[in-house]
């Protein structure tokens, strides 16, 4: 539905449904169009239908019908129905008739049955060709798959236009679909007739090129559409298709018939070639396909059945080629031959060299339409023509379509000019476009250029194990815009859709891999118009790490014992074995997971029990395994008053040692004996104390060998409750601590006294933990993808060794860290890879021991991985003498993301591999002088170019320098400025710079009229290439020939050059006043003394009245010594001067008259001319009478007209013959013959007849009006 308030957008007031139709049965869609006389077409599979045997059309007003007759199901697929812009599509479903046969008669239409959806556009099947006769109107093109063009999935058409055939006059549609899914631009497609003739060129009305998008289905839709068919149209076609990096091209015939007799068509069809077996074609540049006329049987007939319109129609097709060679410049030649497929190159250019090249000028255009243009999107262009005719209609196209006058198309006409106007430029207005007057056009293309868009938040690098999901994000700056993905510098594209899954939200967008494999590790790329995100994905094979394993266990009879154990995955199962058989659980036994920690209890230990428990998880080649151990408690029967007696299996009189993991419970379970029951005490070693020879145990028997033990302050442990306690009972006593600690590490005694005696056992308890974290790590040897890290070892290995180490590394401005290793890494270095040139990283370590992993270390110091650059280009020497040599290059090809710290050069001799530097340090210049030498020594030289990662290849001369002065011959390079006469004013300096060639170093000479220079005004300034003449202030003593001479030994060039300072001339001299008459005076001056070096320019004359002494030019650049002074008044005394002028300027003084000169008055006696009386009297009479006016009530209204008159008429105005000069609600005004009535607050009594009389002594005039007085509603 269209949105409330705007207008329904299409033009079908009812619209077809997709429906279901029994096979056999006819099925009829129907269609109503908002208004009557609107062209429909109806379309199958995107070509147009037209009335055939098997279809039927009809039109009644706004009703349109389409009846498919014998529905098969061949005819199943989707169809459509255009009017105008809307396109309505639908689909025919045929179903399986019923086994009765039905009966005769008309089969009732099917019910519509309403699509759940827009239905999609499904490819014909091969099913639909039809190798029948042509039909009398014409039809269009066949399905797009038949049984001889099987679906390409590498080209770019969707649908292949076919071979088709048409009746003379009739018209045929080919059409071709590109999918548009993986293209960031539209495609380009051009049709061909033959080899050569481009169909653009020849759009009109019988030859049309249609162009649309469907969005929902993303395919380009392309058609040729040609009407009123000729024979001469018959023959090969060829459609080609282009986007920036792939290409394809499809080959279809037209076969057109003539509209003749039966006597003609048996003629015609004797001479018709058979159709191929299968009804397949041959696909070349012949186009020799079935259906074709065999004209070599028709030859000498041909003038029977060709018409002079149809030569003429061929004839182009050459001609085309040649226009295109003859505008083409010769580098072209040959790639215009291999697009048109000339063969005969060579023959054709010999051709061409004869034939004349003649401009057509155009007869409708002054100027034509520029090649191209280009705007930025969102902007506004005008495409402007100045046609010859301004009365000439125009048209103006857009990719073959006529462009109607809308918001953003607007068309302005100025005289002869013609404007379209597009405002608000996009994507779809890149395009070509035309404009027609007449029959003759003229074209240009437009280049909409998108602004660049920005990443905004680049991508991050992923580690994730192989079946993981990956999802890539990346912003960028403009919501909408167009991206492009790439893998390893190669672009991933829809087709690939099993693999990749591209998603847009606004301005972020996404890359999804469901399943991460091996292959596709690498690095990812998001490419826009303004630059590119680079990430890294690192896929590993899925290991499984234990992070504690299961121990071994010494229980007692009906103890409780629990193997646990935790692993890296949470989601991983596992079966429990014993004795390498699968372990059952029930009420007595226990299998447990919660998150990473699998744990087995076993309840009321038995001695069956006793045996090796493995834990085996899911997928995973490894197993966990344990020992449990049973202990007997050994109860001897003693006799009353029996000595009490500490019962363990292994009670040795040395500290045996028992293993816990910090956090985890710790629980001593002694079993005791005696009579009476005894005392049970025990008591933790302090670590103070000094090291003394320990004992033997009170009831062990004595060990000769006994070595020399610790002995420390032992501190009690009473407390029954808390994190460290301690549980007595008749039989045993119970040691538990809860959550081990490092404080809780040492050696425990436990003591058992009674009166009979007393035994003593030492046990030892070592808590272990992760380690703690290592220091920051140090980066060294930083490469272009690559680096070295190095790290020391943690303060505290958590009591167990460590096993090895785990590498992190994430971008400096990401939170996100990936790992780099999942095999421990035993050394404390490493070297890091895959990293990406010009990225900023931080890298960190882990340690890892039998009990887990530590905590992180402290980040490094950020650092860049930059490659060394490459060689320098463009090495060569620029200058050689006896101890000198001068070398230039250009910077290298890859510089480094970090740039160039600058360029080291060095030079051996030749035979010798000792490389001498040629200057401490670095140069930042592209050029070098090498200097001191040795003469005549043979030298190889080398530059390189360094940065942060070091220095880069270098490069190398290719031959040896002979270090020996070149003998050039002198030779001054004299500019052309210099060839002249040199003109500078006084005080003006003088440079005159003049370059020389010349080896050895040439000896200048300047002098002066054939004399060396003197002064100290003028300096020379000679260097190796140039000499250079100057003077800080000029004076006229400078002026002269100078010649500088250059020699070298016996060799010499010479040069003069023309020095003139000038200056301001002196004033005239000896002015004098000649004759003075009437207003006139001649004066009469000698020329200056001194014409300031130059000729002089001319004279300014000027003049003063005695009486203001104001001074105002006469005459300026005055040639001549005389002159005469004219429009003088007469009677006024006059002073004149002179100015002499040249090049400088005018003189500074000017030569004055000594006395005033008078301009004498002349007796002359005035007779006043004689006029006769006129008599300008005239009656009144009005120029511009009163007009009927209608009036509002309540509003001041007024009345005007013009009169004339002379004298000035009297006025009077009247309301139905009342004079109104005595009523103050009307007020009169004249001003200058405009005569004014103003009606103050008009009420409808007001209306009626008004007049106005005009009357003087000539006579008197009258006009009139009606007003109206209106009341509002």
């Amino acid at each position: 539905m269209p949105e409330p308030g705007k207008k329904p957008v299409s033009a079908f007031s009812k619209k077809p449904r997709s429906a279901e139709v029994a096979a056999g049965s006819p099925a009829v869609f129907e269609a109503e169009t908002e208004r009557a006389g609107v062209k429909v077409r109806w379309q199958r599979g995107g070509h147009d239908i037209s009335a055939s045997d098997k279809f039927a059309l009809a039109a009644e007003g706004t009703r349109h019908t389409l009846t498919v007759r014998d529905v098969g199901p061949a005819d199943q697929g989707s169809y459509a129905v255009i009017a105008g812009s809307s396109k309505v599509k639908f689909d025919l479903k045929v179903i399986e008739a019923e086994k009765a046969a039905p009966e005769p008669g008309p089969a009732p239409a099917p019910a519509p049955v309403e699509a759940p959806g827009a239905p999609t556009e499904a490819l014909p099947s091969a099913t639909e060709v039809e190798g029948g006769s042509p039909s009398p109107e014409g039809s269009s093109s066949a399905a797009p798959n038949g049984p001889g063009a099987p679906d390409d999935p590498i080209g770019l058409f969707v649908m292949r236009p076919q071979d088709g055939e048409v009746t003379v006059g009739g018209s045929i549609t080919f059409s071709a679909r590109v999918a548009g899914a993986s293209l960031l631009k539209p495609p380009t497609v051009k049709w061909f007739k033959g080899k050569w003739v481009d169909l653009s060129s020849k759009a009109g009305q019988h030859l049309q090129l249609h162009d649309s998008y469907d969005r929902a289905s993303k395919v380009y839709l392309f058609e040729l559409h040609i009407t009123d068919a000729q024979a001469n149209l018959a023959g090969g076609y060829r459609c080609e298709v282009s986007t920036k990096d792939k290409f394809d091209s499809c080959n279809f015939n037209l076969t057109v018939h003539e509209a003749i007799g039966p006597a003609d068509l048996d003629l015609r069809s004797a001479f018709r070639r058979t159709s191929l077996a299968g009804g397949s074609r041959r696909v070349s540049d012949s186009h020799e396909d079935t259906g074709t006329l065999d004209f070599s049987s028709l030859l000498k007939k041909s003038s029977s059945f060709r018409s002079p319109r149809d030569a003429k129609l061929e004839a182009p097709a050459e001609e085309d080629v040649w226009e295109i060679l003859r505008q083409a410049p010769p580098s072209e030649y040959e790639r215009i031959a291999f697009q048109h497929g000339v063969t005969d190159l060579r023959g054709m250019l010999k051709r061409l060299k004869g034939m004349k090249r003649d401009e057509k000028k155009s007869t409708a255009f002054q100027k034509k339409l520029q090649p191209a243009y280009q705007v930025s999107k969102g902007h506004k262009i005008r495409l402007t023509v100045e046609l010859a005719d301004p009365d000439a209609e125009v048209k103006w196209l857009k990719n073959g379509q006529e462009i109607q006058m809308s918001g953003r198309y607007i068309f302005e006409s100025n005289g002869a000019k013609r404007t379209l106007t597009i405002s608000q430029c996009s994507l779809a207005d890149d395009a070509a476009y035309q404009c027609v007057v007449g029959g003759e056009k003229c074209s240009t293309e437009l280049f909409v250029k998108e602004p660049p868009v920005l990443i905004t938040r680049p991508l991050e690098d992923q580690l994730v194990m192989v079946g993981q999901r990956v999802e890539f994000e990346c912003e960028v700056s403009e919501e909408g815009a167009q991206v492009k993905w790439l893998k390893d510098g190669v672009e991933l594209t829809r087709e690939e859709t099993f693999k990749y899954r591209f998603k847009k939200d606004g301005r972020r967008h996404h890359l999804i891999i469901n399943e991460a494999t091996l292959e596709d590790a690498g690095h990812y790329a998001l490419r826009t118009s303004g630059g590119q995100a680079l990430a890294e994905l690192i896929v590993q094979e899925k290991k499984l790490e234990v992070y504690q394993s299961i121990a071994d266990l010494t229980v007692g009879a009906k103890d409780q014992a629990v193997f646990k154990c935790e692993v890296s995955d949470e989601n991983v199962r596992g079966v429990w074995l014993k004795n390498g058989k699968e372990l059952v659980p029930d009420s007595r036994i226990k299998v447990s997971h919660i998150g990473r920690v699998h744990k087995l209890t076993i309840d009321d230990v038995t001695p069956a029990d006793e045996a090796d428990y493995s834990f085996v998880p899911e997928g995973f080649a490894c197993n966990l395994s344990a020992k449990l151990h049973f202990m007997e408690v050994k109860i001897d029967f003693v006799p009353r008053q029996a000595p009490p007696k500490i019962h363990l299996d292994c009670p040795g009189r040395k500290p045996d040692t028992i293993v816990v993991v910090a956090g985890n419970k710790l629980r001593l379970d002694v079993p005791i004996s005696g009579d009476p029951a005894p005392t049970v005490i025990w008591q933790k070693a302090i670590t103070q104390g000094a090291k003394v020879p320990a004992g033997p145990a009170p009831d062990a028997p004595g060990d000769a060998g006994a070595s020399d033990e610790w002995v420390f302050e032992k501190k009690l442990l009473c407390d029954t409750e808390g994190r460290v306690r301690v549980e007595t009972t008749k039989d045993r006593s119970i040691f538990t601590v809860e959550g081990a600690e490092k404080e809780d590490e040492g050696v425990y005694t436990v003591t058992v006294k009674n009166p009979v005696g007393e035994d003593q056992v030492n046990l030892t308890v070592k808590v272990i933990d992760v380690p703690d974290a290592p220091a920051a790590p140090t980066i060294s040897n930083v490469g272009e993808d690559s680096c070295t890290v190095q790290w020391e070892p943690p303060a505290y290995d958590g009591g167990q060794p460590v096993l090895g180490y785990i590498l992190e590394r994430k971008k400096k401005k990401s939170y996100r860290w990936m790992r780099l290793n999942f095999d421990l890494l035993r050394e404390l270095s490493h070297e890091a890879r895959r990293m990406i040139e010009g990225v900023v990283y931080e890298m960190r370590v882990y340690a890892v021991n039998a009990v887990g992993m530590s905590r992180p270390s402290p980040a490094s110091q950020p650092f860049m991985p930059v490659g060394p650059p490459s060689e320098p280009t463009h090495l060569a020497v620029e200058d050689v003498s006896d101890t000198t040599v001068s070398l230039k290059w250009r910077p290298p090809e890859r510089e480094g993301a970090g740039g160039l710290d600058g360029y080291s050069v060095e030079y051996c001799q030749e035979g010798c591999s000792e490389w001498v530097p040629a200057l401490q340090g670095l140069t930042e210049r592209t050029s070098m002088l090498v200097k001191d030498l040795p003469t005549g020594a043979r030298m190889l030289f080398r530059v390189r170019a360094h940065n942060v990662a070091g220095p880069g290849s270098p490069a190398t001369t290719k031959e040896p320098v002979t270090v020996q002065e070149i003998l050039q011959r002198p030779r001054l390079q004299l500019p052309r400025h210099l060839r002249q006469t040199i003109q500078r004013r006084v005080g003006e300096p003088v440079n005159l710079l003049i370059p020389f060639q010349g080896k050895p170093r040439p000896q200048v000479t300047w002098t002066k009229e054939g004399q060396p220079l003197q002064g100290q005004e003028v300096n020379i300034r000679n260097s190796p290439t140039d000499t250079i003449l100057f003077i800080r202030a000029a004076q006229r003593a400078h002026s002269g020939t100078y010649q500088v001479t250059l020699r070298i030994e016996s060799m010499e060039d010479k040069a003069m050059l023309v020095l003139q300072v000038v200056d301001k001339p002196s004033p005239p001299q000896d002015i004098q006043v000649l004759e003075t008459w009437g207003f006139n005076v001649a004066l009469e001056w000698k020329p200056p003394q001194d014409d300031g070096n130059t000729e002089l320019c001319g004279y300014t004359v000027q003049k003063a009245d005695e009486k203001t002494m104001e001074w105002f030019t006469v005459l300026e650049h005055y040639r001549r010594t005389q002159c005469v002074v004219s429009d003088l008044i007469i009677g006024n005394s006059y002073y004149f001067r002179v100015f002499s002028q040249n090049m400088v300027g005018p003189s500074d003084k000017a030569a004055t008259t000594k006395k005033p000169v008078l301009i004498p008055r002349s007796a002359i006696t005035y007779e006043p001319p004689k006029y006769k009386a006129l008599d300008f009297s005239e009656a009144p009479s009005f120029t511009r009478p009163l007009v009927n006016r209608s009036v509002i009530a309540g509003y001041n209204a007024t009345l005007c007209c013009a009169v004339r008159g002379s004298p000035k008429p009297k006025i009077s105005w009247f309301k139905n013959g009342l004079d109104l000069g005595k009523d103050a609600r009307f007020r009169m005004f004249s001003k200058q013959g405009v005569l004014t009535l103003e009606i103050r607050k008009p009420c409808p009594f007001d209306g009626g007849i008004y007049a106005c009389r005009a009357t003087n002594l000539q006579g008197e005039a009258q006009c009139e009006c009606r007003v109206e007085v209106r009341v509002p509603q």
